[in-house]
């Protein structure tokens, strides 16, 4: 599955979808939902929260592993997906159209530390 070039990537292995007035959404890419295997549980941060760029934000269990979601970048959780509480194995099945959280980005120049498609292609090795 191609990543998609429209997202920006961490090297944790999530991704960032940019939206107006400094809005993010956030979900994990295609490669670390091929490592973890099939997902049975998702725990997204919750709203209100604040997380950190490249921090332990949230968890995803799967049926081989447990791992640490890592925020993107930093920013103050507005959203989480409603829908992963009873459907999070769409996080395999869809994983760019999955997303995780909505965050108001407290610092827009991270963004400049993230992968572009090509970069994060080169490290996944997908």
């Amino acid at each position: 599955m191609p990543n998609p070039q429209n997202l920006k990537y961490h090297v944790s292995h999530t991704w960032l979808k940019l939206e107006d007035g400094g809005i993010a959404v956030v979900g994990v890419t295609h490669h670390a939902q091929k490592e973890m295997g099939d997902v049975v549980y998702v725990q997204p941060p919750a709203a209100g929260a604040h997380v950190e760029q490249g921090k332990a934000c949230g968890v995803i269990e799967s049926v081989k592993t447990v791992a640490d979601v890592h925020a993107p970048a930093s920013g103050d959780v507005l959203e989480v997906n409603p829908a992963l509480a009873d459907t999070p194995e769409t996080v395999n099945s869809d994983p760019y159209g999955t997303w995780l959280f909505r965050i108001k980005l407290s610092d827009p120049a991270e963004l400049a530390a993230l992968l572009d498609a090509a970069a994060y292609d080169q490290l996944a090795g997908d």
